[in-house]
C-alpha cells in the first residue's frame, strides 16, 4: 500500500457550461522518503494537481488515498485537519503574511499544534536557524531578499513537521545561487523521510529529485526514478489542534498595529459619535440635576403635595379627607400626611391700601426654614406674606410689615354653593421670598375663618412626607396608581413637586432626543468600520488563502475580523470616554465658576453604555465582511493579486 496514491483524477473548469478538461486521469503513487518533481509546461495541470493533492481543492473525480484511507469526502473540516497536519506548503512567491514577523510566520503554523507557548517558540527558532535566518527572527518579510523569504516559507512549511511537503515553483524566483541552496534544503527534507512533491517547469530542478513525472496536456506521459527513495526514518508526529481563539486576536492586533495611522484615524471617527451621545446623556443629567437643586433649594424634595384627580371646582369634589390621609399612609416609606387648604383670589387691606394676591395656602412640610426672610412662620391668627406682596404695602422697608395687622379676606361657599366673603384680621409673623407673591399661614387659622361663618371646611390637598429622596419617584409612581371606585386614577400630584418631576420628564426626553440625534455620527461609524473592513478584506485576500493552506478554518478567519472589529470599538469607545471627562472636566469648571454647579455629570452607567454600544456596533458592522472573508476560496485567493 502507498503512502499516497491518486486514482483516476479528473477535473475540468467551466466556462457559460462549457467543460474545459484540465486533468484526464491521474494515476500516481508516492512514497516518504521520496523527493518528486512534477514537471511540465505552463497550462499542463501542473498547479491543479497540486491543488488537489494539498486539499484546497475537492472539486475532482477520482481519489485522493493516504495510507489506504480516501480524503475525497470528508468534510470541510477535516479538509482543514489534513492540511494542518499532513501537509506543508512552499509557494513560488513565498506567500508570507507582511504584518508578522518572520518568526511569527512560522509560529502561525505551530500555533495549530499542542505544543507549549515556549516549545513552539524554542522549534520557530530552531527552524529559522536551520535554514539560516537566526540573525533575522524579528525582521519583516519587506526585509528580506528573495532567497530569505523562501527559506522562512520553507520553516513555516516544516513547523507542524509534515508527511508531505509541496512545492510549487520553488526557486522560480530565485537567482542560480539561491536556487542550489533551497534545493539542498529540500534535498534534506526529503532525507529526513518526508515527501517532497515539487511542481516546476524547470529541468535542472526536476533533475535535483529521486524521481520526474512529466506532464503533458493533463497526462502522465512518463514517470521516471533517478535514484532511490530516502530511507524513512521514524519520528513522532507532533500533536495537532485548530488555530486558538487568542492566537487570531493576537494576529489581529499584530495587524492593526501594522497599519498603526489608518486604524487611528478610524478610531477616532468612530469615537466622535460615541464621545456625542455620552456628552448628551451626561448634559441632560447634569441640566437636569441643575434645575433640580434650584427648585429643591426652595423647597424639601421629600415633601409632595397631592391633590383630587378631578377637574371640577366643587369643594366636595376637591375635598381631601381623613379616609384619604390614611390610604395614602399605607403606601410604603410614607413618613406623615398633613391636609392642606390652597385658594385664589385672597384680598389684603391695611390702612388705605388693598391688594390681592392670586395664591393663598396653608403652609406645607415643603418650605424651608430658609424661605423666611425675615420673621417666624405663621402660627394661629397669623399670615406669611411674600416679600414681593409686602411691598405693595410697604415699598421701601417691607420687613416693617413684621408684627402688624393686616385684614384678609378669602371667599367660600355655602350649602346653597353661594359665595360667602370670610374676613378676619391676621399678625404678619413673617415675609418669605416666595416670587409667586402668595399668602401663607395654618391651618386652623383658615378653619376658624370658616367657623366664623358657620360655613363647612373641606381640605383640598395633603403634604405627603416620605422618608427618604431615593424613594420619592417610586412613592409619587405608587399614589398616581390609586384608583377611584369608578376606577379611574384618583389623585394627581400638584404643587412644585409635580412641576419638577413633569420638568424632569421634558428635560430628559429632549436630552434623549439629542442623544438619538447624535447617535447618527454611530451610524456613520458604522458604515466607515464596513467599509474598512471590507477593503481590509480585499488587501488581505492573498493572507486569507495562506491561512486556509496552512489548515486555519473559515470560522477562524471570521474571528480574525471580528477581532479586529471588537478593538475598533474598544479603542474608540476609551477615546470617547476621555475627550468626554475632557470636555466635561472644561464645562465643569466653567459652570462652577458661574453657577456654583457641575453642569455635565458623566456616570459610570454612561461610561459603560459607551463602550458596550461602540463594540457591538463595531461588530455588527464587521458581520457581513468577515463573512465575505471566511467564504473565500483559497485558491482563488492565493492567486489574487
Amino acid at each position: 500500500m502507498s503512502f499516497l496514491e491518486l486514482r483516476d483524477i479528473h477535473k475540468s473548469y467551466y466556462m457559460n457550461k462549457t467543460a474545459f478538461p484540465v486533468l484526464k486521469g491521474i494515476d500516481l503513487q508516492f512514497e516518504r522518503g521520496e523527493f518528486v518533481s512534477i514537471l511540465g509546461e505552463s497550462g499542463g495541470g501542473k498547479t491543479t494537481l497540486m491543488n488537489i493533492i494539498g486539499g484546497l481543492d475537492a472539486q475532482y473525480e477520482g481519489d485522493v488515498l493516504l495510507n489506504g484511507e480516501s480524503v475525497r469526502n470528508i468534510s470541510a473540516k477535516k479538509l482543514d485537519a489534513f492540511r494542518r497536519q499532513t501537509i506543508g506548503f512552499i509557494f513560488q512567491n513565498f506567500n508570507l503574511i507582511s504584518h508578522l514577523s518572520i518568526l511569527d510566520n512560522v509560529l502561525v503554523s505551530l500555533q495549530m499544534t499542542g505544543l507549549s507557548h515556549k516549545e513552539q517558540h524554542d522549534r520557530a527558532v530552531k527552524l529559522l536557524a536551520q535554514v539560516g535566518l537566526k540573525e533575522h527572527i524579528h525582521k519583516h518579510p519587506n526585509q528580506l531578499s528573495g532567497g530569505q523569504k523562501q527559506r522562512v516559507a520553507i520553516a513555516r512549511a516544516l513547523a507542524s513537521d509534515p508527511d508531505i511537503i509541496i512545492a510549487d515553483e520553488p526557486t522560480g524566483a530565485l537567482d542560480s545561487q539561491n536556487t542550489k541552496e533551497i534545493l539542498a534544503l529540500m534535498d534534506e527534507i526529503a532525507a529526513d523521510g518526508k515527501l517532497v512533491i515539487c511542481v516546476t517547469h524547470s529541468q535542472e530542478v526536476a533533475d535535483h529529485g529521486t524521481r520526474i513525472v512529466h506532464m503533458e496536456d493533463g497526462v502522465i506521459d512518463h514517470d521516471t526514478q533517478l535514484k532511490p527513495a530516502f530511507p524513512v526514518k521514524d519520528h513522532s508526529v507532533l500533536p495537532a489542534k485548530h488555530l486558538s481563539f487568542t492566537a487570531m486576536v493576537k494576529m489581529a492586533l499584530k495587524h492593526m498595529r501594522y497599519n498603526l495611522k489608518r486604524n487611528l484615524l478610524i478610531i477616532f471617527g468612530a469615537s466622535i459619535g460615541i464621545f456625542s451621545v455620552i456628552l448628551m446623556l451626561g448634559l441632560g443629567r447634569g441640566v437636569k440635576g441643575y434645575i433640580n437643586h434650584e427648585i429643591y433649594s426652595q423647597i424639601k424634595p421629600t415633601a409632595v403635595q397631592v391633590a383630587q384627580n378631578t377637574d371640577s371646582q366643587k369643594p366636595t369634589k376637591l375635598e381631601m379627607g381623613q379616609a384619604d390621609v390614611t390610604r395614602i399612609k399605607k403606601i410604603s416609606h410614607v413618613k406623615k400626611v398633613e391636609l392642606g387648604y390652597y385658594g385664589q383670589g385672597v384680598q389684603v387691606q391695611r390702612g388705605g391700601t388693598s391688594a390681592t394676591s392670586s395664591i393663598f395656602q396653608t403652609m406645607t412640610d415643603q418650605m424651608l426654614a430658609k424661605s423666611v426672610k425675615k420673621g417666624t412662620k405663621a402660627k394661629t391668627g397669623e399670615v406669611m406674606l411674600s416679600k414681593v406682596f409686602a411691598k405693595k404695602f410697604n415699598k421701601q422697608h417691607p420687613y416693617q410689615l413684621i408684627g402688624k395687622k393686616v385684614k384678609v379676606s378669602i371667599t367660600g361657599m355655602n350649602s346653597k354653593h353661594l359665595p360667602v366673603v370670610m374676613t378676619k384680621s391676621l399678625t404678619v409673623s413673617g415675609i418669605t421670598d416666595d416670587s409667586s407673591g402668595q399668602l401663607q399661614t395654618n391651618l386652623q387659622t383658615i378653619r376658624n375663618m370658616y367657623s366664623s361663618k358657620k360655613l363647612t371646611f373641606r381640605a383640598n390637598f395633603a403634604t405627603v412626607m416620605i422618608d427618604s429622596l431615593k424613594n420619592v419617584t417610586s412613592v409619587q409612581d405608587k399614589i398616581k396608581a390609586l384608583k377611584a371606585d369608578n376606577g379611574k386614577k384618583q389623585y394627581q400630584l400638584t404643587g412644585a413637586g409635580a412641576i419638577v418631576s413633569t420638568l424632569n420628564t421634558y428635560i430628559q426626553l429632549a436630552f434623549y432626543v439629542l442623544a438619538a440625534i447624535a447617535g447618527i455620527s454611530l451610524l456613520v461609524s458604522a458604515i466607515m468600520i464596513i467599509v474598512v473592513l471590507y477593503i481590509s478584506v480585499s488587501e488581505r485576500t492573498k493572507e486569507i488563502g495562506i491561512l486556509r493552506a496552512l489548515g486555519v478554518r473559515r470560522k477562524d478567519v471570521r474571528h480574525l475580523f471580528l477581532s479586529e472589529a471588537f478593538f475598533l470599538g474598544l479603542f474608540s469607545s476609551v477615546l470617547a470616554l476621555i475627550f468626554t471627562e475632557i470636555v466635561a472636566l472644561l464645562a465643569n469648571n466653567v459652570a462652577n465658576k458661574y453657577i456654583g454647579y457641575t453642569i455635565i455629570e458623566i456616570t459610570s452607567n454612561y461610561m459603560i453604555f459607551g463602550i458596550v454600544v461602540a463594540v457591538i456596533i463595531s461588530l455588527l458592522a464587521a458581520l457581513a465582511p468577515a463573512g465575505q472573508a471566511a467564504k473565500l476560496d483559497p485558491i482563488e485567493s492565493l492567486a489574487y493579486e
